[in-house]
């Protein structure tokens, strides 16, 4: 989970720059999610939660030039260092 703010003028931009990577982020092997939200509660607030099937499939994707682009684009748009959690989980049931 990625959590980051922008001006509240930059936001749109931030957007839709993740977006714009979201399917070749969705493609990378071992990816499961990627999602953007925008905060409802604060315009300056952009968050990310991405679920990868292992470690390796991570560190291939933070070695990936979507990664590098994003964070070339994004980073002087934010307006404070951005907070990212990252979680080792055991999937116990899917429901649906």
């Amino acid at each position: 989970m990625v959590d980051f703010r922008t001006a509240a003028v930059d936001r749109p931009t931030a957007l839709a720059r993740l977006d714009g990577e979201r399917d070749q982020v969705r493609a990378m092997p071992g990816n499961l999610a990627f999602r953007v939200h925008a905060c409802r509660e604060d315009d300056t607030r952009v968050s990310i939660v991405h679920e990868w099937a292992d470690e390796t499939s991570f560190a291939g994707y933070l070695a990936s030039d979507s990664f590098a682009r994003s964070g070339t684009a994004l980073r002087p748009m934010m307006i404070e260092a951005p907070v990212s959690r990252r979680f080792r989980a055991e999937l116990w049931e899917t429901v649906g």
